[in-house]
Parts: structure tokens; sequence; C-alpha cells
């Protein structure tokens, strides 16, 4: 073969090599995974540290977004330590399936942790932030961890037992918290557990749950702990345990370093499972391959050299051979590329935003402070074309009535339809204003498919007027409980649709906002229903335009309504705990068909709540429960799940109330289930079928 001929196909394989690696450099990043850092990036209220990152499209595989790693498409690994964000998690993390390793340790990222975590995490490292509340539950199913330290926090009440199905955990750290209670019974199932720290929490109770684990490093000091310590504890290589109540104290005590929390100074992690993301981990990073790349195609320029002394006479014919070999291939992927990212944006854009903290002080002169909003984002609206659009908020248009006001239909020029919301003075107590536009102000920028967006306003010739975009086809109250035929368009997995949807709009409010919102009026009524029947929250902001007195709020929230859970009718106080009692009793109304408060029932029934909460965890007594008009089409396993949501968003005790990020969960896994059998089943409903004469054939949903 001519020197020419070897060197040409030399160059064009080499050639060819480097377009196709480079390619894979340049691959589009999974949607999921793209609308999950997104979230990420707006909820760590967009650091300049995450160079790269967007919050609207992008490609962090492609693109080489700070700290993560990807294996093909999928993100597999980010490490944002030590770079000072601050801000929450989010609320998307849990469609992250691929990663395997989190590290965003020596930040300041607050609130609780998110409960929807990645479910396929390895190594899991939250250390050194200002983390509160719970440990979730959500851990309760990461069973491929294997390292985990969510040591420097103020991590507080009690551990649980969240750790039983974790047979490849090796590290755990959750040191300097405020932990209490006692150490969980599934301590003693964590077979592979090598490292244990605990210290500096409140726990109580013994160690003994301990005493059957393979440990080599073990520190339990500075908490309440007594009892004895079990023997084969004592001959653990590292072993501290001063700062306890101990019966037996072993022999040979090693002292406790002082660690502050001040510096923030964690314990030492094994190089092997720090969380700290690396190559061979998560195989050849980016900069590898493009290494790689840039390699090859060094070799293919000093070929070209060659090719081009070699074979002189063919110059021409090689150039134009070697612009349709590379510039075609290059162009394509470059278009694909394109759309993928146009794609990846616009489903971002479907996203929730967390709502933007709007209110600031600024010191005048004089040393007062004036209260300083952000703009309103809402379109400000004249008195005259309210009235022209609802025809004089006439007596027709009214489409509902509540302890605000009155809501109007209007038809505006153009045929837009829209709702308005016109407040009654009398029943603010806030009159300033100032005061409801900064409410305005707030509710302007809740973004979330569950939740109604407010369009406009108008405070116009001292009126209050609120304007918002039209559900069609009416609100669950009406479905569920007028005496038509509505209700059986309600199929149970519409149900369970409607109660995620809402559920999603209520853990936005409480998780995701900054400053978190509280509700206040959750309820049937309120839950507006489209034609396909998604559910969209209404009243979302308005909880700071309540009426005067807490008596009056009573009067109508429990007499009326029955929705108010027991610490509201004691002291007055409605909390993020109180929308969860309120959302347990919409979903009893889904399950029942019941309205909260009925006094056309017999007495034991007439309270909703009351009368099912018995009944809950009977599966023959709930049975009877279900709406009549599901005409017993119902999956059994799935109703007994409903069921068992309900019991603990219903419980009289505020602090055992899941967070909604907890129930969103659950309820996400009953669709799941739901959709993986209708996909098995040749029945479009994959319902069950129960009736008095027989029992309903069991699809485990």
């Amino acid at each position: 073969m001519a020197c020419g001929d070897r060197a040409l196909s030399l160059f064009l394989f080499l050639f060819m090599v480097s377009i196709f690696a480079f390619s894979a450099v340049r691959c589009a990043t999974d949607p999921s995974d793209v609308q999950a850092l997104q979230v990420l990036y707006a909820s760590l209220n967009n650091p300049p540290q995450l160079t790269n990152w967007k919050s609207n499209g992008g490609d962090p595989c492609g693109e080489s977004w700070k700290g993560v790693t990807c294996e093909g498409s999928a993100v597999v690994s980010i490490d944002m330590s030590e770079l000072g964000v601050s801000g929450t998690l989010g609320y998307l993390l849990s469609d992250l399936m691929s990663l395997r390793k989190l590290d965003v340790s020596g930040n300041n990222i607050h609130d609780t942790i998110a409960y929807q975590l990645p479910p396929n995490l390895t190594s899991l490292n939250l250390a050194r932030n200002n983390l509160s509340g719970s440990l979730p539950y959500s851990l309760s199913t990461m069973v491929s961890l294997s390292y985990m330290n969510a040591s420097h926090n103020s991590l507080s009440m009690s551990i649980g037992n969240i750790f039983s199905s974790h047979g490849s955990l090796s590290t755990l750290d959750l040191s300097y918290n405020n932990l209490s209670g006692d150490l969980p019974s599934s301590f003693s199932t964590l077979t592979k557990l090598s490292v244990l720290y605990i210290q500096n929490n409140q726990l109580t109770g013994s160690i003994g749950v301990l005493s059957g684990l393979n440990l080599t490093t073990l520190n339990v000091a500075n908490n309440h702990f007594n009892g004895s310590v079990p023997a084969n504890l004592s001959s653990i290589q590292t072993f501290k345990y001063d700062g306890n109540s101990f019966d037996n104290v072993p022999a040979s005590p090693q002292p406790e370093k002082s660690h502050k929390k001040g510096n923030r100074s964690g314990s030492k992690k094994p190089d092997v499972s720090n969380g700290k993301s690396s190559d061979t981990d998560a195989g050849l990073s980016g900069g590898a391959i493009t290494g790689i790349v840039f390699g090859c195609l060094s070799v293919a320029g000093t070929l070209a050299i060659v090719l081009i002394l070699c074979i002189q006479k063919n110059k021409r014919k090689v150039r134009g051979t070697r612009a349709s070999q590379g510039n075609l291939p290059h162009g394509g992927a470059s278009e694909m590329h394109e759309q993928r990212v146009k794609s990846v944006a616009a489903m971002a854009d479907l996203k929730a935003q967390p709502a933007e903290k709007v209110i600031v002080d600024r010191v005048m002169k004089n040393g007062s402070v004036k209260r300083m909003r952000s703009p309103i984002t809402a379109s400000q609206y004249t008195v005259a074309s309210l009235q022209v659009a609802t025809n004089s908020f006439s007596q027709e248009n009214i489409i509902s009535e509540g302890s605000l006001g009155r809501v109007y239909k209007a038809e505006f020029p153009g045929g837009k339809t829209m709702a308005i919301k016109k407040i009654d003075n009398a029943a603010l107590s806030l009159q300033e204003e100032e005061n409801f536009l900064e409410a305005i102000s707030n509710m302007s920028r809740l973004r979330h498919p569950n939740i109604i967006p407010l369009a406009g306003y108008c405070t116009e010739h001292g009126q209050r007027l609120l304007v918002y975009e039209y559900v069609s086809n009416g609100n669950l109250d009406d479905m569920l409980h007028l005496n038509d035929d509505r209700s059986k368009t309600l199929t149970w997995n519409g149900r369970v649709r409607v109660a995620l949807g809402t559920a999603r709009a209520l853990e936005y409010l409480h998780e995701v906002c900054l400053p978190s919102g509280v509700h206040r009026n959750f309820k049937s009524a309120n839950i507006l229903l489209d034609d396909e029947l998604n559910p969209h929250l209404s009243d979302c902001g308005l909880a700071a335009l309540t009426p005067n007195t807490e008596r009056q709020v009573s009067t109508q929230m429990v007499g009326s309504f029955g929705y108010s859970p027991p610490e509201f009718a004691l002291s007055g106080v409605y909390t993020i705990k109180s929308d969860v009692y309120s959302f347990g009793v919409v979903m009893l109304e889904l399950l029942t068909g019941r309205k909260p408060l009925d006094s056309s029932r017999p007495r034991p029934e007439q309270s909703l709540v009351r009368w099912a909460t018995p009944q809950l965890h009977d599966i023959d007594a709930l049975s009877k429960m279900v709406d009549p008009s599901l005409n017993g089409m119902y999956p059994a396993k799935s109703l007994s799940r409903f069921a068992d949501i309900i019991a603990l968003c219903i419980q009289p005790e505020p602090e055992f109330r899941p967070p909604m990020s907890e129930v969103v969960q659950q309820l996400v896994r009953l669709v799941q289930r739901a959709s993986v059998m209708k996909r098995r089943t040749s029945d479009d409903t994959g319902f069950s079928y129960r009736t008095p004469e027989h029992e309903p054939i069991d699809i485990s949903l």
C-alpha cells in the first residue's frame, strides 16, 4: 500500500474516532436531570459559584456544569462542597434517578432536608450546613446508600426506624445535631456498618442495639445514654463514650477531642467513601474525555502533514474528502443538540419556580423604617373595566362566596374569561392599601401548575379586587357533594390524582417558597378542576388577609366547614401542620364522598373525622366507607394505602403529622403502581370490583 493510501486510511479512522468522542462529550443530558438541576439551582438562589449552571435550558453533561459528573446523558454525581452557596435543596431531587453521589457539605443550606432525595444514592454528604427538622422518611427507601454524613447541622427529633433496609451502609455520621430519643432498633440490622458517629446530640436510653455490629469506630460521647456498655463495644478499635451516664466504664477511655460547632469541623471521613465525586468512581470525567479528544485531534493533525507530503498531487481531493467527512457529521450533531436543548427548555418552562422573598426594610433619613416590596408582576385593572366584564358585578355572574367576599365570572374583550374576587373590606384585618399591595406582590410570584395564578388586581377608589385565571369545571366540593351525576365522573384513579396535585401545591407553599407559606383555608371548595379534572388550588397567599378576629375565623372554619384541626379550635394558632390536617380531611371527602360536617346524618356520623378515624385501619369497615358513586370500582390495596395517608394527616397532635413532601411521595407511589398495573392488564381501568356478594379481585397498587 502506498504511503499516501496508508496515511489517508489512518487519518480518516482517527478523525472519525475524534468526531465520535467529541459527540460523546457534547451529548444532551436527560431532560429529567436537567429540570431537577434547574430547580436545585433556583432553590439555591442562582449562585454564581455554580459556573455554567442555568435556570432555563442548558446541557449539564455537555457544558461542564460545575461539580456535575455524567455517564452518557445521565448525571451520576453532584459535588458542590465548600462553595458558600445558600438556600434550600428544592423539591425535585428525586428525579435524579441515576445520581449516585451528592455532596453539598460546608455551605449555608437551610430549612429541612428535602424529603424527595435521589433514590439511588450510594453517598450522601449534607454536613456543616444549617439544616433543621427531622431526618426524612425517604431515607428508608435509599437501600444502596453506603456513606451518609449529616453532621454539624440542627437536626432534631428522633432518628426513627429508617435504616432497616440499609445492608450496604458502612459509614454513618449524625454527630453535632439536636437529635433526641432512643437509638432505633433498625440500627441492629446494619451488618456492614463499621463507622458510626452520633456524638454531641440529645440521645437517650441504651446503646445495646449496637452490640451485634462489627464496628471499628464508634463515637457516642456527650449524649444522655445510660445502662451498661456491651463488652464487645469496649473492645472497638476507636470508641469514645464520655459525657454519658453509663453504669460500667471501659478500662481505657480515649479522650474526646474538642469540637466547636462554630468552626464546623466534621469528623474525618475515609477517603474511599467521603462523598466526594471522583473520576474513577463515575467513569471518565468530562475533562478526561476532552483530553482524549484533543489527543486524537493532535495525532490526526500530525498525520495530515505526513499525508500532504506523501500525496501532494491529490492535495485538493484529499482536502475535499476531509471537509465532506468532517463538517457534515459535526453540523448534524450541533443541530440535534440544539433541538434537544430547546426541548429541555420548553419542558423547564412548565416547572414551578420558587416564590421570591419580596419584603425588605429601608431605613429612612429620619430613622423610620419603610417597608419595601418587589415590583408586582400581575397586571393592574381599573374598576370600570372590571365592572364591564362582570356586568356591574351582577348576581348572575357570582361563582362562589367565601369569608373574604364573592367571586364573579368576568368576560373580557376578545373572549377571555377570568374570575374576579371582590374582597369585602369589612372582612379584612389589614386595612392599609400598602399591606394589601404587599400581599399582592407575594401572590403574583407564586408559580406552580396546581396553583391558580394571580393575573391582576385593582385598588382603585378604595376597592380591592383580585383577577385570576378562570377554571372551567367547578370545584371539588360541588363535584363530590351536589346531588347530580358529576361525582361519577371522578374515578378512583382520578381522586388519587386530585389528592396528589393539591398535595404538590401545598408542598410548594410549605417547603419551596421563601418565606414558607400557610394556606390557612384549605378545603374542597378551594380546589378547582379543569376539563381534564386536574386540580388547581385557589386562595393561595390570602392568609395575610384574614378576618378581624380569631373568634370569627374559628366560627367560620370550624362551625361551617369542619376542616380546621384541634389545636386551632383551642388556641387560634394555625400553622403548616394545620394545613396538613385540612388536607387529610379533603382526602376523607375523596374517599367517602361525605361532607366534613353533615347535620343531616345520624349524630355519630355528623363529624366525618370522628366517624372515619376508628375505621381507617379496618379493611372491612373501610370498604363500607367508600363513596357509593364509585360503584365498587377501586383497587383494594390502593384504598388501604390511601387510608393510611389520611390517618397520618389527621392525627390530633400536630408534631406527628407528616410534612407535605412525605405525603406527595406516598401518593406518587400510588400513582406509579396504578400505571404499572394498567400496563399489565388489558382492562384500561385497572380496577377491582367490590360487591356485597363477591370479594374483590386484589390488584396490588
